[in-house]
């Protein structure tokens, strides 16, 4: 009768190379799945805040008979033009990602701090990050260039 019933050296180093070989091909997948879930996220928060922009506009077309864009202040004030403003998902948490900052020109980057830049004379919004993404294996980092969307 033999009591051996352990594995033996060359299957534990077949099933860690095993485990390295999925490992290495699905973190790639992972973090190209996360940066679209982010790309998305903030497509959709530009959507909402320049509709939410052109509804406070019309409005005050019609009752002010003003076609003026909501300043900064009634931006950042929750339930005035925004319920409120929504993070910016490529802007740390360190850099206040749910505040706006007052921008200049569209697709420039105002300062370090601040999820969202908006121009008042315009109405336009755009987010206040540029983000490189790292690439993986053998491609190259792309830069995504949020700002100018």
């Amino acid at each position: 009768m033999d009591n051996n019933n352990g594995f033996t050296l060359i299957e534990l180093i077949m099933i860690i190379v095993i485990l390295g070989i999925i490992s290495a091909v699905s973190i790639p997948k992972y973090q190209d799945i996360a940066l679209e879930a982010k790309k998305g996220s903030c497509k959709n928060s530009l959507m909402s805040m320049r509709s939410a922009i052109s509804i406070w506009q019309m409005n005050n077309i019609v009752k002010n008979h003003s076609g003026s864009y909501p300043d900064i202040n009634s931006l950042r004030s929750p339930n005035t033009v925004l319920i409120a403003v929504p993070p910016n998902p490529f802007q740390s948490e360190n850099n206040a990602p749910d505040s706006i900052v007052l921008g200049v020109t569209k697709g420039v980057r105002v300062s370090l701090r601040g999820g969202w830049a908006y121009k008042p004379s315009t109405g336009e919004i755009w987010a206040n990050t540029s983000t490189y993404a790292g690439g993986s294996g053998c491609s190259g980092g792309t830069l995504i260039n949020e700002n100018l969307w």
